[in-house]
């Protein structure tokens, strides 16, 4: 099956080198706009769509990115496959700043976000016990090994609402619940990915210690930027070599990201709203 990858940059990954026959595309969808224009082309062969999570510049905020737009562009345009790169605070000692993480659970404290495609109308409850494909995560260590970048594998991400980062007193009741890395837009980002069956993988650029670390000063804005720009290179390497990892996938995704919707449509046929069941042409159109 042929697989296009799609890239969603965090903070510090505004834009990917080396692609050929790039542009840059305006992709509508019933979601709204999406937080930029996605970069498209081909990237050693493989077709690859990148957008910059926050906009070129670092314009939305955490709670207004336009979370459903951006997966349902990135649907819309074909990928099968999503790799999120983001940056995140560190909760435990041998996860020091600059080092890179590969996260495979979330723990979910966002509020203020929408987070589904489905609702009244047309409900749908997806399997979410493990929220991202363990075969492309095992591409992803494939090719970080290639571009000679350390990449520690599994990892428990607590998604803060935010703004502000956290007290001392939060940051250490995360540590208590065996969360391992901290951040502002893992979800309902992984969650939107699902429910549009696509393969889901998230590269953590460690830029800090949160706030709990008693030999680090409470996190700025200028620590996490400077520790972004000196990883920011070696996430783009880590892209530039996904490509050469990639397997050939068979008809189906072996995790079953891509069946994700089979079991998960409750309401019954008749009493769809037909009007939800239009915006979700891309998400769910070969089921709708």
């Amino acid at each position: 099956m042929q697989r296009k990858i799609g890239i969603i940059g965090g903070s510090g990954v505004y834009q990917i080198s080396g692609l050929e026959a790039a542009q840059w595309q305006e992709v509508a969808t019933p979601w709204g706009a999406a937080s930029d224009q996605i970069l498209t082309g081909r990237l050693n062969g493989t077709e690859l769509a990148f957008l910059p999570r926050h906009g070129r510049g670092h314009v939305h905020s955490p709670s207004s990115l336009p979370y459903r737009a951006n997966i349902d562009a990135l649907k819309r345009l074909g990928c099968t496959d999503i790799l999120a790169v983001s940056a995140v605070g560190s909760l435990r000692e041998d996860l020091p700043p600059g080092d890179f993480v590969l996260v495979d659970q979330y723990i979910d404290r966002s509020f203020a976000r929408e987070k589904s495609f489905f609702g009244e109308g047309l409900v749908a409850h997806v399997g979410f016990a493990h929220p991202t494909c363990a075969r492309l995560g095992a591409e992803v260590l494939s090719a970080a090994a290639s571009a000679g970048v350390k990449l520690h594998q599994g990892a428990t991400y607590l998604v803060m609402e935010g703004p502000q980062f956290s007290t001392l007193a939060e940051s250490r009741l995360y540590r208590q619940w065996g969360a391992d890395v901290i951040g502002m837009t893992g979800c309902p980002e992984a969650k939107l990915a699902r429910e549009a069956e696509l393969c889901y993988a998230s590269l953590a650029m460690v830029t800090d210690f949160d706030c709990w670390h008693p030999g680090h000063d409470a996190v700025d804005v200028a620590a996490v930027i400077a520790t972004l720009s000196a990883n920011a290179d070696k996430a783009r390497n880590v892209i530039a070599a996904l490509p050469a990892a990639l397997e050939a996938r068979p008809g189906a995704c072996p995790c079953g990201c891509d069946r994700a919707l089979d079991t998960a449509l409750i309401t019954a046929s008749e009493k769809r709203d037909p009007a939800l069941a239009a915006k979700l042409d891309a998400i769910a159109g070969r089921l709708l």
